[in-house]
């Protein structure tokens, strides 16, 4: 990538395309604009592999960890003595679990959970996605541009994050972080000082300490975190991307794009994907203030805690998602048995590999419902 050039000030030309902007409102019109990268006919799907399309083991792990939060939440506690369902928009019946799925792309996650999820189990499921509702997608999906409120069950949010448009900062000469901007082409240059809610998101959870270091500005994806587990009345929200902790932070950023499958420099002109790793701690955190998820010592569904980040290798091992190899044996006994489970070994072993997909952080957090106290 590119680094900053260190020249201010821009004449745009009212006829061409725009001038140098912050990264966060390029890459906002870049993705999400008229005619934006997320919005085109082939979806994401067209320019780069998940998860979800890795593997449907993906889908099945997460549909048993669906069950798992609805047999902890049980019956939904209504008025007086009965149980029943609570008000609120969107809001589940007793015997009703709620599934979000966050930035749901074409659907290819929410229908591979329903398909997946234990036929007795209800579930209402939501996709969230500001792109329009697919063709031919399964009509018990509510295809909606917010998440619902009030609802109880699992909040999925797969690489969502990375996506949620953030400005970047880069030390100067002085060690000054000034915003980064850039071009439609991704030429960047050096704007103004990094002042108020963003220097202190920068002092807290990325300081710059010498020339030229970079950061992702992450308070715009706190916020958007926090809200969504915000819908949640009682269940567990999760966030899979990308991440890096406090003290491991790289010191260059890691904004970049894709395009065809392939690795490309980043530029806000609607023809690549544009992403960047998630400070998915200071999520976390934001979750908690603003929230109370995440606040206490109560074991959430499989999570072993209330609040946790962990690789996705982990995550996909503690819902039964192995990349053993299946013994020799029941290649005599049952071949057509053995080629399937070696099939499902492969895929298995690509969601959990190291340098891989199985480098993803799994960010969980539990959020108590009516009559929960946290300890």
């Amino acid at each position: 990538m590119a680094r900053a050039r260190t020249e201010h000030g821009d004449r745009r030309d009212p006829h061409g395309p725009p001038g140098p902007r912050r990264w966060r409102e390029a890459a906002e019109a870049a993705l999400y604009g008229p005619g934006g990268f997320y919005l085109r006919p082939e979806g994401p799907a067209g320019h780069f592999r998940t998860s979800v399309h890795a593997s449907p083991l993906y889908a099945t792990a997460v549909a048993r960890l669906l069950e798992q939060v609805a047999a902890e939440l049980g019956p939904r506690p209504g008025p007086g003595t009965g149980t029943g369902p609570g008000p609120g928009t969107g809001t589940a019946g007793a015997d009703e679990v709620a599934f979000v799925d966050m930035a749901a792309g074409r659907g290819e996650l929410v229908t591979g959970v329903l398909a997946a999820a234990d036929p007795g189990l209800r579930v209402r499921a939501y996709a969230v996605e500001r792109a329009d509702r697919p063709e031919g997608l399964d009509p018990r999906v509510e295809w909606v541009a917010e998440p619902p409120h009030g609802v109880r069950g699992l909040l999925f949010a797969n690489e969502w994050l990375d996506n949620v448009p953030v400005d970047v900062a880069q030390a100067d000469d002085t060690g000054t972080p000034r915003y980064v901007e850039v071009r439609q082409d991704g030429t960047e240059q050096l704007g103004a000082p990094v002042t108020g809610a963003d220097a202190a998101w920068l002092d807290r959870w990325w300081p710059l300490r010498e020339p030229g270091e970079r950061a992702e500005i992450g308070r715009p994806r706190d916020e958007a975190w926090a809200t969504a587990v915000g819908t949640l009345a009682d269940g567990l929200a999760v966030a899979v991307d990308y991440a890096h902790m406090a003290g491991a932070r790289p010191p260059f950023g890691t904004l970049t794009g894709f395009r065809d499958g392939r690795e490309v420099p980043p530029a806000p002109d609607g023809t690549c994907d544009i992403t960047a790793h998630v400070a998915l701690d200071a999520c976390a955190a934001a979750a908690a203030t603003h929230t109370g998820a995440g606040t206490g010592a109560h074991t959430g569904a499989g999570t072993g805690a209330s609040t946790e980040l962990i690789p996705q290798r982990e995550a996909l091992r503690r819902l039964g998602v192995s990349g053993e190899r299946p013994p020799l044996a029941l290649a005599s006994t049952d071949p057509a048995a053995y080629v399937r489970a070696l099939a499902s070994a492969g895929e298995a072993a690509e969601l959990t590999a190291r340098g891989g997909l199985g480098d993803f952080t799994w960010l969980l957090q539990r959020v108590p419902g009516e009559g929960y106290c946290p300890a």
